[in-house]
């Protein structure tokens, strides 16, 4: 029956894969806090303009892939596709900058109507980071260290590759379009339906594309970087300089571009050969004119977006396991309610704690070696008239006799 079943691209977190996909936005979040990032919480959706103006209305993004409907009161309505342009939104309509700089962490679900793939679906979640407010390489410099600690701190750093690359500023991209231009317009006949139209409106945004074809012309193109002024070489070298005395590594990447005008100088992606032809796991960029496309004032920024379902498959068991809680089982004639109030007691006292409501002690026990338990506190007739506890350890099968007014104090805090 189709409609008992997920929908394409979209999955469910039991609890074994949530507890790996907390932890990543958990890392996230506490490397970005120590750079000084506080968190913003934007709506899922957004007005569809929001989505049109920043990412470009012909990108395969506002084109394929948005979940966009009409809502009841007739307003185009759009799932976030991304993070970056709900913060801008924010940014603008919060009356933001006369706080900047502004340093902004997000995380949450995004929605993109694309093939599923390995660690890609169709509702996906992502952490991300907006640094808005400065225009200096320093800035950049601290962004991408940014995520390379957060994926350092996952245990990453041997599995993932730097890629930089220089864009350049306005002045040099529009030298640079020129010469990309009467290249692609020379091998018009090879590019795509898609690639054709953005020539007449973006050729930038060719870029981009994903089409095979497309990407055998693009392979032969002129390089961006052999076109950068002073100003722009400079602001690179600054960048390089930043991220080498941070013992950052990095490779300067020639081909990784971003299609979009609002975007300059620094571009970057950090890249894996652990998950199959779509390597990359956390990319993102310098984009100063971004804000003002939107309406908004003139106002520099740079960010990144991580992806978590890809971050945790890589993480695999570099994440914690779950918290392995104790059981309490009453046995004989001990009243069930008396465990449950012993049960919570623990539980304030900072533990971990199952109690069963029904079944006898050995399908209690069951359960508690189902449940990975630590230890089972047993408190049976002879306990009961003792007023003690049989603590059991459920990996040495070591017991012992514990008075019951002990037990929160003797029994280790279990997270």
């Amino acid at each position: 029956m189709a409609g008992m079943q997920p929908v394409r691209g979209t999955h469910d977190l039991l609890p074994e894969d949530s507890v790996r996909h907390r932890h990543v936005e958990a890392t996230a979040f506490a490397i970005a806090n120590r750079y000084g990032y506080g968190e913003i919480v934007t709506p899922i959706f957004e007005f569809t303009e929001v989505f049109t103006r920043t990412l470009g209305d012909t990108s395969d993004i506002v084109t394929k892939e948005m979940y966009t409907f009409t809502d009841k009161g007739g307003e185009s309505i759009t799932l976030r596709p991304e993070g970056t342009a709900g913060v801008a939104r924010a940014f603008i309509s919060g009356g933001l900058a006369q706080h900047l700089p502004l340093k902004l962490f997000y995380r949450g679900p995004m929605f993109r109507y694309e093939r599923p793939q390995k660690g890609r679906l169709r509702q996906f979640h992502q952490v991300g980071i907006e640094y808005l407010g400065s225009d200096s390489p320093l800035a950049d410099v601290e962004v991408i260290a940014t995520g390379y600690r957060f994926l350092e701190a996952l245990g990453l750093a041997d599995k993932i590759t730097l890629e930089l690359n220089s864009l350049g500023d306005a002045e040099s991209r529009a030298a640079y379009r020129e010469v990309l231009v009467r290249y692609l317009t020379g091998h018009l006949d090879r590019l795509s339906q898609d690639s054709k139209a953005r020539l007449e409106r973006n050729p930038m945004r060719v870029l981009d594309s994903k089409d095979d074809d497309d990407r055998a012309v693009i392979a032969q193109a002129p390089l961006l970087g052999d076109h950068l002024n002073e100003a722009s070489r400079a602001f690179f070298a600054e960048l390089q300089a930043g991220l080498t005395a941070l013992g950052i590594p990095f490779a300067v990447s020639p081909r990784l571009v971003r299609g979009l005008d609002y975007y300059c100088h620094t571009a970057f992606e950090f890249t894996t050969s652990h998950l199959g032809s779509q390597g990359t796991v956390l990319a993102g960029g310098r984009y100063d004119g971004l804000i003002a496309e939107m309406g908004g004032p003139r106002t520099p920024g740079i960010g990144w977006a991580a992806g978590v379902e890809r971050l945790s498959m890589l993480a695999g068991d570099k994440a914690p396991a779950l918290a392995r809680p104790i059981v309490v089982v009453p046995a004989g004639t001990y009243p069930v309610l008396e465990a449950f109030k012993l049960a919570d007691a623990l539980r304030q006292a900072g533990h971990s704690v199952d109690c069963p409501p029904t079944g006898s002690m050995k399908n209690r026990l069951k359960r508690a070696d189902k449940l990975g338990a630590k230890l089972a506190v047993i408190i049976g007739d002879e306990e009961q008239a003792l007023g003690e506890a049989m603590v059991k350890d459920l990996d040495s099968g070591h017991q012992e006799r514990v008075p019951m007014a002990d037990l929160p104090r003797r029994l280790a805090p279990r997270g």
